[in-house]
């Protein structure tokens, strides 16, 4: 009960005067929410289990397992109204994880309604509390498809330090995130060495609907070219040679 009264204190001061909280379990057969939100912002539990007999059958049917991490994904996609959209946090797990439950709500998101991002974060964002590396999955649900090519972005820095501390830095690749998913005609000449690119529906598919973005971004490669075997002998020899004569001055001042 005390956290429900934090729950609804920290929604009145973010200006939301009449929050509605129920306590109950979400991914449940007490849980009966259908179409009924145009938004959904969360940051579900990650790496929970309930009990196979609570589970809604409704989310059952989308993704027949007891992680959490997917059963949220498929509740999203339940509460959302047609046209509605959702933005949330995910484990990397949840992009390329091999299972039939993984593939399935990957599937349902891409085939079935519209993904459009996958912002992939650093590790240590959510650090000292957790260091799992997550993304975030921002999908329309249509219940018809709609999905022709997924926008990938490579998120580096967030505005503090990725260890413990988390102090303040000037690394934040934030901006440039937001700026960009709203400029998303301009994407389309980016390059898969970019931070960000598109990748098209089909080619995900072939890829087992795999969200990794290390799956289709490309690391550029620079030549270096390095003095041959002899010039670096040579360059031994030079410095064996000065190391001599340093040890013979060294002597002389202690002789």
């Amino acid at each position: 009960r005390t956290m429900l009264r934090i729950s609804a204190m920290n929604l009145m001061l973010h200006s939301i005067t009449n929050p509605e909280i129920d306590y109950k379990d979400s991914v449940s057969k007490q849980n009966s929410i259908c179409s009924k939100y145009t938004i959904c912002l969360a940051n579900p539990p990650f790496k929970g289990t309930v009990d196979a007999e609570s589970i809604n059958d409704d989310l059952k049917a989308v993704t027949n397992t007891k992680k959490t991490e997917l059963l949220f994904l498929a509740l999203f996609l339940r509460m959302l109204k047609t046209g509605g959209r959702c933005a949330c946090i995910v484990p990397d797990g949840v992009l390329f994880g091999s299972s039939a439950a993984h593939k399935a709500i990957r599937q349902e998101i891409i085939d079935n309604n519209r993904l459009e991002a996958v912002i992939s974060m650093p590790s240590g964002v959510f650090k000292p509390y957790a260091g799992v590396s997550t993304a975030i999955l921002i999908f329309t649900k249509t219940g018809h498809g709609g999905t022709d090519k997924v926008w990938f972005y490579d998120m580096q820095a967030d505005g503090l330090t990725l260890d413990d501390k988390r102090t303040p830095t000037p690394d934040n690749d934030i901006p440039d995130i937001v700026a960009r998913f709203h400029a998303l005609e301009a994407e389309e000449t980016r390059q898969r060495t970019d931070k960000s690119f598109f990748v098209p529906k089909e080619e995900i598919a072939t890829n087992g609907y795999d969200l990794s973005i290390n799956k289709y971004n490309k690391t550029e490669y620079q030549a270096v070219e390095y003095p041959s075997t002899q010039e670096i002998m040579a360059q031994i020899d030079a410095d064996m040679a000065r190391l001599g004569e340093v040890l013979e001055e060294l002597r002389g001042m202690i002789g």
